[in-house]
């Protein structure tokens, strides 16, 4: 059974098709690039992961079964713009998601912020969005999911904490557990990437392995992205 499986998913807003007869399969133990214009369909892609949307017809399934409540306990999710209650003292957002989340690991959290050198007790009013963002993200990857959805990861940290960045998302996520992420940087995501989804005016027009598909087009993923979708 695949971790995560769309059937035949469209979605209309207002008349105008979104998504159009999207079938897709993610199995577990994959870091997947989900790789797109803006307004190709992915964010509406990732609000039906995450049952913010429902399909106007066709299934999305977690596991064998129709997104919903038990399906959000297993998938931790980073939207592109932060959630968080900014109010609030990193310390308290920590001690937020452990009330809310039985899978989330509180230790963690304060050993991966203490190696980024974030103040827990600083209000998150005060910080930079990219510090938000890291935030964020480390408050996320310390859940122990099945499915982590990374939306834009990288777009407000310096390109100094990239690498870091991206170590720490291959460093915390479980044997078996499976990471979408959307993103733009493509340069600097593929190197952790086991498979590409490229996404167009709704349509999936490609899934790929990484390697498989840089050694036929004997480039990188960041130029076969540029080469499709070249204006």
């Amino acid at each position: 059974m695949e971790l995560l499986e769309f059937k035949h998913v469209c979605k209309n807003f207002n008349g105008k098709m979104i998504l159009k007869d999207i079938n897709l399969k993610i199995p577990r133990g994959k870091i997947i690039g989900l790789l797109g214009k803006n307004g190709t369909g992915k964010s509406t892609l990732i609000k039906l992961i995450n049952d913010a949307l429902t399909p106007s017809s066709g299934e999305v399934l977690i596991n064998g079964k129709k997104v919903g409540i038990e399906s959000k306990k297993i998938i931790a999710y980073l939207p592109e713009r932060t959630y968080l209650d900014k109010s609030l003292t990193v310390k308290e957002s920590i001690k937020f998601f452990q009330e809310f989340y039985e899978n989330f690991d509180a230790q963690k959290a304060q050993n991966l912020l203490s190696d980024l050198g974030l103040d827990i007790n600083q209000t998150l009013a005060k910080m930079s969005k990219g510090m938000q963002e890291k935030v964020g993200l480390v408050l996320v990857m310390s859940r122990d999911a099945d499915l982590y959805i990374l939306d834009e990861p990288l777009g407000g940290v310096d390109p100094a904490t990239r690498d870091y960045i991206l170590d720490t998302i291959l460093s915390n996520f479980k044997d078996g557990a499976s990471i979408i992420i959307s993103t733009h940087l493509i340069s600097d995501i593929e190197r952790i990437l086991d498979e590409v989804i490229f996404i167009d005016e709704g349509k999936i027009i490609l899934t790929s392995d990484a390697d498989t598909l840089r050694v036929k087009e004997n480039c990188s993923i960041d130029e076969i992205f540029r080469r499709k979708f070249k204006c």
